[in-house]
């Protein structure tokens, strides 16, 4: 018997790089028009966790495998894991063309509710105010969450907005965060046949 699930497969935004430093490894491939179930190994499960949800619900195929110096700290390793999953998106994006460009969401998770407005505009921006109670989150350094979007934001050039409006769990806040991001990003880089560059300048 057939399985008539069909799994679309975009072509053409896509992109694959590596980047090896000394304190890091990571390796990614990005498809933004794919179905199909990401797989990401970080070392740090909770932010692979993080990263899955941002894709699910971004409806992006994301492909990554990360090693770094953990024995140090998480720092260079999620840091890093930002600056080139906002390289690949960088990459994937081509000249923006025909991309609707701005998106925001926000995304309630049962007690937690988080917004997210995002511009690829060019210039990389970030405004970033969440609170967590606990120093640590599932294994996760719960103050390295900003960097992880410090390297984002840089790498993929874009104004980004990002608030943990409220909430108890720090686990539900920050889960409602990259769902938030996921969503807004699906919508900043939705296509649009009536747009050439979005933008007045003819660039982007």
């Amino acid at each position: 018997m057939k399985d008539n699930k069909k799994e679309y497969l975009g072509r053409g935004r896509v992109s694959s790089l590596k980047r090896k430093t000394k304190e890091t490894d990571i390796e990614i491939s990005l498809n933004l028009d794919s179905n199909i179930q990401s797989k990401i190994d970080t070392s740090i499960s909770f932010l692979d966790h993080l990263l899955e949800n941002f894709a699910k619900h971004g409806l992006f195929s994301i492909n990554l495998k990360a090693r770094g110096d953990i024995q140090n700290g998480q720092h260079h390793l999620v840091e890093d894991t930002g600056i080139v999953l906002g390289q690949a998106f960088d990459k994937a994006l081509k000249d923006r063309a025909q991309i609707s460009r701005a998106g925001y969401f926000v995304f309630p998770m049962d007690e937690s509710l988080s917004f997210a407005a995002i511009d690829i505009s060019g210039r990389p921006y970030l405004d970033f105010e969440a609170k967590f109670n606990n120093k640590n989150i599932a294994g996760l350094e719960s103050s390295l969450i900003e960097d992880f979007f410090i390297g984002f934001t840089s790498s993929i050039k874009a104004s980004m907005h990002l608030r943990i409006i409220k909430g108890r769990n720090d686990h539900h806040k920050a889960e409602s965060l990259f769902k938030a991001l996921g969503r807004a990003m699906h919508a900043a880089c939705e296509t649009n046949k009536k747009i050439t560059i979005q933008s007045t300048k003819g660039v982007i």
